[in-house]
């Protein structure tokens, strides 16, 4: 449901936050591998070491993929090698999966900070770059590079309440991979978060809201099912600001601000009303995907015994201009109101935004 709001309540933009300084080391060539652990339960439907990882873990591997990692030594059972699929597992007993070390895909590493206190960090995200483990990228994520850093407390206060924090941050809010932009790294109260993005097709309206529930669907390559625009799915509210049009390429620069957190909002949002994000690989008009089948082409194991990947596009392509752009808060500890506005891409800037620019050289 996307409804028109009345008036003009855009506020001059804020000058962006030079970054204070970046970071980040380039990624090994291979990752160190996974170890997934479980413990069998004679309770379990399984009792031989294939049927319970190929029932279990079914969205993992086909049958044939976890005999080819059980024939290759990938699974111990109680720290031994166990490499016969039909060996019997009792209960209690300590199974292990071996992931082998693998390269995972081009990933940006450098980040740039672009706020620090002693209880939080912001930091500008780039596209293409995940913030948590998931899928192929295990190790080429924020996470990791922030587990890397070593950390300097602004302030020379090293009281208890410093040294028993964690050693490094931990990212709370989770951009997309293919979303770049400011990312806050504490837990902070009455966040605000305004997005850009550039979008197809020039919009009428100057401002709308759109209140359309967000769910789940089976999807092929996407084991917890791809979010889409659902009637039965959870509220979801996002306000929407038409910052630019460009009539000759038949697309707008938008600005978001989202009431809700459901994975992947703006992009089912804009495409429910008809604007799909400019190179969105995955949603299309409707806030659906694009291409649908309801099983996979190919149920053949890949080299390490997954399944091949899909044909589809899945979540975590990118291509689109998804940019999170300013960022307002009130401080964890000091109650203070922060904002802080992460640069803008070219693409997503506005003729203003590129006068202001221009103003202040």
């Amino acid at each position: 449901m996307a409804e028109e709001t009345t008036g003009h309540h855009s506020s001059p933009p804020l000058p962006p936050h030079p970054p204070l300084y970046c970071f980040g080391v380039p990624w090994p060539d291979l990752n160190e591998g996974l170890l997934y652990t479980d413990v069998f339960r004679s309770t379990d439907n399984a009792t031989t070491l294939i049927g319970f990882y190929s029932s279990k873990y079914k969205n993992s591997a086909p049958l044939q993929g976890w005999l080819q990692r059980i024939r290759n030594r990938q699974i111990t059972v109680d720290g031994v090698v166990v490499a016969d699929p039909c060996f019997a597992l009792r209960d209690g007993a300590e199974v292990v999966y071996h992931r082998l070390p693998w390269k995972e895909p081009f990933a940006p590493y450098l980040l740039e900070v672009l706020y620090e206190d002693n209880d939080m960090v912001a930091i500008n995200k780039p596209s293409g770059l995940q913030v948590l483990p998931g899928g192929l990228f295990q190790q080429r994520t924020v996470l990791m590079q922030l587990q890397w850093k070593e950390w300097n407390k602004v302030s020379s206060d090293c009281s208890k309440r410093q040294m028993t924090q964690e050693s490094h941050p931990v990212p709370v809010h989770r951009l997309g991979r293919g979303t770049s932009g400011k990312l806050e790294l504490s837990k902070a109260r009455r966040i605000s978060k305004v997005y850009r993005a550039l979008v197809a097709g020039v919009i009428e309206r100057d401002e709308f809201v759109i209140k359309q529930p967000i769910g789940t669907m089976h999807y092929p390559g996407v084991a917890k099912g791809l979010h889409v625009a659902s009637s039965s799915g959870k509220p979801a509210l996002s306000k929407v600001q038409v910052l630019e049009r460009d009539a000759q390429r038949n697309q707008a620069v938008v600005q978001v601000e989202i009431h809700s957190g459901r994975p992947h909002q703006i992009r089912i949002h804009l495409a429910f009303a008809g604007h799909p994000l400019i190179g969105d690989p995955l949603y299309d008009i409707g806030g659906q995907p694009k291409a649908f089948e309801s099983e996979s082409s190919c149920d053949c194991a890949a080299d390490d015994g997954g399944y091949q990947k899909p044909v589809q596009a899945v979540p975590g392509d990118c291509g689109y201009y998804l940019h999170a752009y300013q960022l307002f808060l009130s401080h964890l500890v000091t109650n203070k109101r922060i904002e802080i506005t992460a640069s803008l891409p070219p693409i997503l800037q506005t003729q203003e935004d590129r006068d202001q620019e221009n103003l202040q050289r």
